[in-house]
């Protein structure tokens, strides 16, 4: 209080500032959900025609591997035996076969040891991609994927509905190789010769039970036992 000659005068009160605190939260814009939207729209149309030519590839690839891999384990193991007249029967081999109705595809890769026409675990190949074996009972309908490789069942993983043999394999189900590489058709019947040495082009075509997938188409050459994917020279 101010005081004039006995008189007291208040001083003047001046209202409080009130400092009011904002928080910023932070979101999309609805440019930025409509930009990514776009986004998302455009990929999806980009990725949509590539799901065929993706699993027709993944199946290629893995046959494509289970061949050379056949044939690599017979440039290793030389079966010729003069005094065996099965001694053919003992080829390192890719065979295909099918369970169930409708059928669906499997491959094993075994070398008959014991010449007794039938693949035996213990004469099967073993997947080095996961240490399972290239085996499964043909007739057995369920899959025992504790010790087979999951990439033998071929109409699981793609859809397999049919898988046809033209040319130098027509009819067969088994491609073999010798201790040179070269391929080999009709083994369990094959005399203690050569004379099972395939002598023109083997193609293998697989079908879909997807129509709207394309064939694919497997190529092995005679002499050499090239494999590669018809219409793909870089297979």
């Amino acid at each position: 209080m101010v005081s004039i000659s006995g008189l007291y005068i208040s001083p003047p009160h001046y209202p409080k500032v009130v400092t009011m605190r904002y928080r910023k939260n932070s979101a999309f814009t609805m440019i930025e959900l409509i930009l990514v939207i776009i986004i998302i729209g455009i990929l999806a149309a980009l990725a949509i025609p590539r799901i065929n030519r993706d699993i027709r590839q993944e199946l290629g690839d893995n046959i494509l591997s289970a061949i050379r891999y056949t044939q690599h384990l017979a440039l290793m193991d030389n079966m010729t035996d003069p005094t065996d007249s099965n001694w053919q029967k003992k080829y390192w081999h890719l065979r295909f076969g099918s369970y169930g109705n409708p059928s669906k595809f499997f491959y094993t890769i075994s070398s008959d040891r014991d010449e007794n026409a039938n693949v035996d675990k213990v004469e099967t190949a073993i997947d080095p991609a996961n240490g399972k074996y290239f085996y499964h009972l043909a007739g057995d309908a369920t899959l025992n994927e504790s010790d087979e490789s999951p990439n033998i069942f071929i109409s699981k993983k793609y859809g397999i509905s049919q898988i046809t043999y033209t040319g130098g394999c027509n009819g067969g189900q088994l491609i073999a190789f010798d201790h040179l590489g070269r391929p080999h058709v009709g083994i369990y019947s094959g005399s203690n010769d050569f004379g099972t040495y395939m002598k023109q082009t083997c193609t293998m075509t697989f079908s879909f039970s997807d129509s709207s997938i394309n064939p694919i188409s497997i190529t092995i050459l005679p002499e050499t036992g090239y494999a590669q994917i018809v219409g793909n020279d870089n297979s």
